[in-house]
């Protein structure tokens, strides 16, 4: 490329990356998150060609066998092989050269995407690079087309929040909106793939997270993931993938028991499908063989496997179709259902841990899917209140099993509803989802969801400094004592910057618009005669007036400045440095406290131990019905002061501040006093001390 299309390229590229910033919230995830649904579309449709191929070629020429599919995808039946003794062999090859692909081009893309994709929204949204998501597609097609247990999903989301990650350099995005895209990808491709929009949109903002959502992400996911499935529908058909299953509904309340048990179950499963996934993981991790030879060997292990359960091969969609009709599965011999759901936990452990690539949601769906297969046909001879089809329990044991072990179980009852065409089972989903939660607790199959935000770099600022958030920019901006024009010449520009004594500026466009800003010591370096625009020194961020503080400290942090300038529709504001946001803050802080003292004259401070066996023990602060006109203010524990916000869990032995108004006092008296009978009260709004 030459100079002179290389300065038109990087003209043109300012030009969109200040159109931009400077849209409003809208606007911006209108057409990024449009931009990322196509890519999320067309990704899932090559990918799924690719699986096809792949799997018409391993198992369908080398070892003649067609593995049973969704009525969705073709509906094709169990069938038995041509040259069963082929299937080993063949599930060793496809992990040959996916470990091959992986380990010499792009190492980071084995195991399951999905959770790469969650690691990079996390710590490093712009840092997917661009060969991972090629790498990924062809590797998995790989594992999974020859046989090897992995699920779609992974390498779908891990080829859209690539192109996600892929904008975030490419526009540099603020840290905030390259996150967001990262996350918008991985809903995109899960939407897409799985044929359920409004499930895979919930699931980008709720899979982050063990107990909370990155809210900021859902409209733009909602965006991305119906262009996605627009996309990949009008290629590969818009059937729900399991078909529709709207004829089974929930009407006897007894059948409520039932489910109970299925989520108890499908807790318990669902904790050795955790455990059983890492701990063949961490063994593979202590073979000291080269680690592109590991997939091979699963995979022989694979199919030696599927030689005695047939299930426990591919994605196994096929197998849960057929449980989901009553005549089909009764042709299943009993024991073959009751062992299905253990030898696809067994197969995807060894297909994933040992470095394969594939995700694991697939395979945790159809785990649970069998494992409701098989409750029904233990309980159907003879267990009153049992439903005539075991449809009703397959669905909603489908949702329990992994909405419980990802901490989604929002996402994944309604991804699960459109899978099946089916949302009359979603109230007794509730309560088996809530019962499978409840036994799973805190393990989650990705590695890489943190607990809250406030755990999360993203939000960093924000939680450390609560009052951050509540700050507009715009507030804390100072004027500019000087700006320089793109059009200006360099030299002359330095000199106006040295004269005010600042060591930069903001750079306007001829209509009035800012486009960044400049710093004196890099202007220096211009040659002599060259303007300011086309020198090369023009930096970000730009930070919009009505961000909070918490947001611009964040891209300031990112971008390694102490400064930048602050803009309305694109129109300059002022400046914001690191020492203003600062200053605002302690000004925020100082009206807080004198919001504390506005709660009365004669105000009291209340002070309690919580004792062992106390009904505050153990509760967070926002589970805690605080009387209206008192404020917890400080909680000590063993030495250490704890600012307590919502999320804060008290523990017996912590030193409890509380302030009151005189009125108030009586009332946080009594609820001291029988918190316990309060214990399961509603909770009203919270308000804790920031």
């Amino acid at each position: 490329m030459t100079a002179f299309a290389a300065r038109h390229v990087n003209a043109g590229l300012r030009a969109v990356r200040h159109r931009i910033r400077t849209a409003s919230y809208l606007r911006r995830w209108v057409v990024l998150g449009a931009g990322i649904g196509v890519v999320g579309g067309i990704g899932a449709i090559v990918f799924y060609s690719a699986l096809e191929l792949a799997s018409h070629l391993f198992l369908g020429v080398l070892a003649g066998y067609t593995p049973p599919t969704p009525a969705g995808e073709g509906g094709a039946p169990i069938s038995d092989a041509l040259r069963p003794w082929a299937i080993p062999l063949v599930v060793a090859l496809g992990g040959l050269l996916s470990g091959i692909i992986v380990f010499r081009f792009a190492p980071e893309a084995e195991g399951h995407g999905t959770d790469a994709a969650i690691g990079a929204f996390h710590h490093d949204p712009r840092g997917i690079r661009a060969r991972i998501p090629l790498v990924k597609l062809v590797a998995s097609a790989l594992t999974i087309g020859s046989g090897g247990s992995g699920g779609r999903e992974g390498p779908t989301a891990q080829i859209s929040a690539g192109f996600g990650s892929f904008l975030g350099r490419l526009l540099d995005l603020e840290a905030r909106d390259a996150r967001i895209a990262v996350a918008v990808g991985m809903a995109a491709g899960i939407g897409a793939i799985f044929r359920a929009p409004l499930g895979g949109a919930i699931l980008g903002a709720e899979l982050l997270y063990r107990d909370d959502i990155e809210s900021d992400a859902l409209f733009p996911s909602f965006i991305a993931t119906i262009v996605a499935y627009s996309i990949f529908g009008s290629v590969e058909g818009f059937s729900p993938i399991f078909g529709t299953q709207a004829l089974y509904g929930f009407s006897n309340p007894a059948q409520l028991a039932w489910y109970a048990l299925i989520g108890l179950v499908c807790g318990f499963v669902g904790l050795l499908y955790i455990r059983g996934f890492y701990g063949l993981t961490d063994w593979f991790g202590r073979w000291t063989m080269p680690r592109m030879l590991r997939p091979a060997i699963a995979g022989l292990m694979v199919g030696c496997l599927g030689l005695v359960v047939p299930g426990a091969l591919g994605t196994g969609y096929g197998f849960v179709q057929a449980g989901l009709d009553s005549r089909s599965l009764l042709a299943i011999p009993l024991w073959m259902i009751l062992v299905l759901p253990f030898a696809k936990i067994l197969s995807t452990s060894l297909s994933i841990g040992s470095g394969g690539s594939g995700g694991v949601f697939g395979p945790g769906m159809v785990v649970g899917g069998l494992l409701g297969a098989g409750i029904w046909r233990l309980l159907e001879p003879f267990a009153p209140a049992i439903p005539a089809s075991p449809a009703p329990f397959v669905i909603v044991a489908m949702m329990a099993l992994f909405g419980s072990v990802a901490h989604a179980p929002l996402a994944v009852m309604l991804m699960v509803a459109e899978m099946t065409g089916n949302l009359s089972m979603l109230a007794p989903a509730m309560i088996a989802v809530g019962l499978a939660t409840f036994v799973v607790g805190n393990p989650s199959i990705y590695k890489n969801q943190l607990a809250t935000r406030s755990d999360s770099p993203a939000h960093r600022f924000r939680f450390a400094m609560p009052l951050l958030a509540s700050v507009p920019v715009g507030d804390a901006a100072r004027q500019a004592r000087v700006v320089v024009s793109v059009d200006e010449v360099a030299a002359d520009a330095c000199a106006k910057i040295e004269a005010a004594g600042v060591p930069g500026a903001p750079v306007m466009a001829r209509d009035g618009t800012v486009l960044g800003m400049v710093d004196l010591d890099k202007l220096w370096l211009a040659p002599g005669g060259g303007r300011v625009g086309t020198s090369g020194y023009l930096r970000d961020p730009i930070l919009a007036a009505d961000d909070g503080l918490d947001d611009a400290l964040g891209s300031l942090a990112d971008h390694h400045r102490s400064w930048a300038p602050v803009v309305t529709s694109g129109r300059l504001v002022g400046i914001l440095s690191v020492q203003d946001a600062m200053a605002a803050y302690r000004t925020a802080l100082r009206g807080n406290i004198r919001q504390v003292r506005g709660l009365g004259a004669g105000g009291v401070i209340i002070e309690t131990e919580i004792e062992a066996g106390s009904a505050l023990a153990g509760r967070r602060v926002s589970d805690v019905a605080w009387p209206r006109e008192a404020v917890l203010v400080a909680i000590e524990r063993a030495g250490v002061l704890h600012v307590p916000r919502g999320d804060l869990e008290l523990k017996s032995g912590d030193l409890a501040s509380i302030f009151a108004a005189p009125s108030a006092r009586p009332a946080v008296e009594a609820l001291l006093e029988a918190a316990a009978a309060e214990r399961d009260a509603a909770v009203p709004t919270v308000r804790p001390a920031t």
